[in-house]
């Protein structure tokens, strides 16, 4: 032990009195912080104990617990002998704990559990003969040593579950507890030999050596692959650390007369206002969330259990009440008696999430504010993915349990770690196993969709899958899966690893082949939730949009605007691509003017319809960017194509080609760059935008154009460049005798530009940071080379988001900020935006708002998301945020 401290480590709860409560779940973690707010408002806890979470990273730094800790937990075990009528490690009236789990965010899964520790070869003979049911007691003894040996010595649990299925088949039974108690005797005998022949060690029989080893374990899972992986995931910080929770055991598996279950005080999934859930008869915790056991919905309990399920329905309506918000409930029963193990916010699909917060306002259960607060930005991507078209042929394999709504196409894949490898490929995988565990969460991540032949409603398939918006089907009638062969069947068909299927999560149907999906359409609540976001942000969210149909889409999740429109993604088809490269290979002025007079149509068309689509609405248009060798081809026989269309020798050809790469093409002839040395390309693309915009405005039309100078590092460039674009301006407005109003910007994307901000504005309407190139040039990564390493800087917290996917506060953010401040101190008006991924990334929103940007613009389906970032920004400006946050 080290150093002692004066600081209270354990909290006790139990006999309705609690030292805790639910505003310290930064101490207590979730679960204690719960199970202390329970038993002070007098709902039937066993009684038990919390040691405080921040003691985790200090026992994973020195592998020592503080202290103080022995005599506070021995002093807590006392108090819950008292409340019990029970001693540990007795041989009379044996108490007998569980241990778990419990960060101040919930990781649903991710962290271990121990049940029915204290037991050893004396007290359960006094289990078995307190309670009158051998088959109970040693039935409880086998699961505690197979629990405590996977979780504390780490040996796999599939080799227990070797043993277990050999008596079962030799017994010719389905169910464990189908066993005779011999068989059960025997079965703790023979784990106990593989422990000691796994770990060189005998299984301990000392109740307190036995807890002592089972905190040490929880404390280590927290650091475990999967916990790292769902921590990555959720943006849960690496830091917090996990408490521990010590409690009384209460038996669901004593008879027919008990059982356990998990229950949510509204459906998850849809977000209907039903008691949502389900329960096993005889059984433990991990039979119903493990997906060894085919468990029944909670309405079956009104009939086995009547009075049990009435209580469990007031119970639900009053935690829901207390807490303010949708619960995620354990409990047992038992012989009758129901008791409550946890509570806490349901996780919920992004549909169930809208949903609730509406129905919850509706009801005066909170505000709208609240409501906004509450349902997560990214949650909403879960409402825009593709559902299966009704019109479509399809191939029905089976059916099963709709754990996941959504649907998804891919092809089929066994192991978690294949389908990683695969899906980071980027070819869509969906993962098929008997049953997921925690080990398989990275596959998971990754999969399009998930499949399993075992569990129910709240496997773990089911609530992982729900918690990352993933389709899932749970349960799946008749499918056998032969992971080994790599493999499933089903109703007499075989499906292959490598073969497509489609999951229907929202039916529970599994198809056979690649079904053609269609966007949903958005709910009349997803509608008030949005209205009332736009309420309260200040932040206009635009989109980007390269075509008409982007425009539309992008009007339709209520963009005000067009952020960025790239010209150059107007080349790369037909007849177009051709002029480009005709424009290209020209060996003088002349020769490029004649082939972009060939574009000049195309995009004056293309402008006339994005303007019409954002009628009313401000359009960024970024002129060329990209370096010319992308328009031109590599492979040596569409060189030769290429030269023969355009009447060229084939060598000379090679030659403009060669000529045009470069060593570092990002930071090489681009952007104004390029238009600078080719002075006829801006003033075509301008032109086109000019003409576009006088014909909409000649017909009523109300047009606002931004045209935006792309790669700009210093004011000398956007002075040549500002002039050829008012010089073209003016020569179109005299010649259709209209004028039509405008602004001149150019994107901040080096560090330069953020650096000289002050010089720049002085040239410039605004500023739209470019912060996908702004990271790469900050941080000095290529995004085509860095997948090579920035997943292993990830691993080991040399950095902890991709810079790419989240904004870099710190570094590119510090420019950011610069470049406001300079262009501001120049120029009071200017306005100001971000057009990068990162202004549809939550996170990034805030810190847009932060920093006083008049708008983000991201691409169409994320629209929504920055929308509600925006106004979640707004309110915890005005602290809003955290005080919705504090009573969750």
């Amino acid at each position: 032990m080290s150093t002692t401290t004066t600081q209270p480590l354990v909290y006790f709860f139990g006999q309705g009195r609690a030292d805790g409560s639910a505003a310290m779940k930064d101490v207590l973690g979730g679960k204690g912080a719960a199970l202390a707010e329970m038993t002070s408002i007098g709902v039937s806890v066993p009684p038990g104990f919390t040691i405080a979470s921040t003691l985790c990273q200090t026992y994973l730094q020195t592998r020592a617990f503080p202290g103080g800790l022995q005599s506070q937990v021995q002093a807590c075990l006392h108090r819950v002998e008292a409340a019990t009528r029970r001693q540990f490690g007795a041989e009379t009236n044996p108490l007998l704990v569980s241990v778990r789990s419990g960060a101040a965010l919930s990781m649903p899964g991710m962290m271990e559990t121990i049940l029915n520790l204290g037991l050893n070869d004396a007290t359960v003979v006094a289990l078995e003969r307190e309670s009158g049911n051998p088959r109970f007691a040693w039935d409880s003894y086998r699961r505690f040593v197979q629990m405590y040996a996977a979780v504390v010595y780490d040996v796999p649990k599939e080799r227990f579950e070797a043993l277990l299925d050999e008596r079962k088949k030799a017994r010719n039974v389905a169910r464990d507890i189908d066993l005779p108690v011999d068989d059960l005797a025997a079965l703790v005998s023979a784990f106990k030999s593989l422990i000691e022949q796994e770990t060189g060690h005998g299984f301990p029989e000392d109740p307190m050596e036995q807890l002592w080893g089972a905190i040490a374990a929880v404390f280590e899972s927290w650091n475990t692959k999967r916990a790292i992986d769902y921590r990555k995931l959720h943006d849960i910080p690496h830091s917090l650390g996990t408490a521990v929770n010590v409690m009384a055991m209460v038996f669901g598996n004593t008879g027919e007369d008990s059982g356990t279950g998990v229950a949510f005080t509204r459906d998850p999934s849809t977000g209907e206002n039903v008691l949502y859930g389900e329960f096993l008869l005889n059984a433990q915790g991990e039979d119903v969330v493990s997906g060894t056991r085919d468990p029944q919905p909670i309405a079956a309990l009104a009939e086995t259990m009547p009075k049990a399920h009435a209580e469990l329905e007031q119970m639900a309506k009053r935690l829901e009440r207390h807490f303010r918000d949708v619960q995620d409930m354990e409990f047992t029963v038992e012989r009758g008696t129901l008791y409550m193990l946890q509570t806490r916010r349901a996780q919920r699909t992004g549909h169930a999430a809208v949903r609730i917060a509406c129905d919850m306002v509706g009801d005066g259960s909170i505000s709208e504010e609240e409501a906004v607060a509450r349902v997560p930005p990214n949650d909403l991507d879960q409402l825009l993915h593709p559902t299966i078209d009704p019109s479509a042929e399809l191939d029905l394999l089976t059916t099963g349990l709709p754990a996941s709504p959504g649907a998804a196409s891919g092809t089929v894949v066994f192991d978690a770690d294949d389908a990683e490898r695969i899906g980071r490929a980027g070819d869509a995988v969906i993962l098929v196993r008997r049953e997921t565990s925690p080990e398989d969460f990275h596959g998971m991540v990754v999969a399009k969709a998930i499949l399993t032949a075992r569990g129910g409603m709240t496997s773990h398939a089911a609530v992982v899958a729900r918690g990352m918006g993933k389709p899932c089907v749970a349960g799946a009638q008749g499918l056998v899966v032969d992971e080994a062969a790599k493999m499933f069947s089903v109703n007499g068909r075989s499906i292959r690893e490598g073969e497509w299927i489609t999951i229907d999560g929202t039916r529970g149907h599994v198809h056979a082949g690649q079904a053609a999906l269609i966007a949903p359409e958005l709910s009349d609540n997803f509608l008030r939730l949005m209205t009332w976001a736009d309420r309260l942000r200040h932040l206009k969210v635009r989109v980007n949009a390269d075509t008409p149909a982007d425009a539309h889409r992008g009007r339709e999740f209520g963009a005000e605007g067009i952020g960025l429109c790239r010209t150059e993604h107007m080349f790369f088809e037909g007849t177009r691509l051709q002029a480009m490269r005709e424009m290209i290979v020209a060996q003088d002025s002349a020769g490029r003017q004649a082939a972009l007079q060939k574009l000049l149509p195309m995009q004056r068309s293309d402008f006339e319809g994005i303007f019409r689509a954002m009628e009313g609405c401000p359009v960024t248009i970024r002129l060329l960017d990209p370096p010319l060798h992308e328009f031109l081809p590599t492979e040596q026989e569409e060189i030769t194509k290429l030269a023969h269309e355009l009447g060229k020798p084939v060598d000379e050809m090679k030659r403009i080609i060669d000529g045009l790469s470069e060593v570092n093409p990002m930071l090489g002839l681009r952007g104004c760059r390029l238009a600078i040395i080719y002075p006829e390309i801006p003033a075509m693309q301008t032109r086109a935008i000019f003409e576009a915009a006088c014909t909409v405005a000649s017909r009523k039309g109300q047009v606002l154009p931004e045209i935006m100078i792309p790669l700009t590092a210093s004011v000398a460039e956007l002075r040549q460049q500002a002039r050829i674009v008012r010089d073209t301006a003016e020569t179109v407005f005299q010649e259709r005798e209209i004028t039509v109003p405008y602004l001149l910007g150019t994107m901040i994307e080096l560090p330069r530009a953020a650096l000289t901000a002050d010089e720049i504005a002085q040239e410039s309407d605004f500023f739209s940071f470019g912060t996908n190139d702004l990271t790469q040039t900050t941080w000095g990564l290529s995004r085509d080379d860095c997948g090579r390493f920035l997943p292993h800087y990830l691993d080991h917290h040399l950095i902890e988001a991709d810079p790419f996917q989240v904004l870099d506060q710190v570094g590119v953010g510090r420019l950011v900020r610069m470049g406001v401040e300079l262009g501001r101190k120049a120029r009071p008006d200017l306005k100001i935006g971000i057009c990068g991924e990162h202004g549809g990334e939550p996170s990034s929103v805030v810190f847009c708002d932060q920093l006083g940007l008049n708008y983000v613009s991201c691409s169409p389906f994320r629209v929504p998301i920055a929308r509600l970032a925006a106004a979640q920004a707004a309110l915890s400006a005005r602290g809003t945020m955290d005080r919705t946050k504090a009573t969750l």
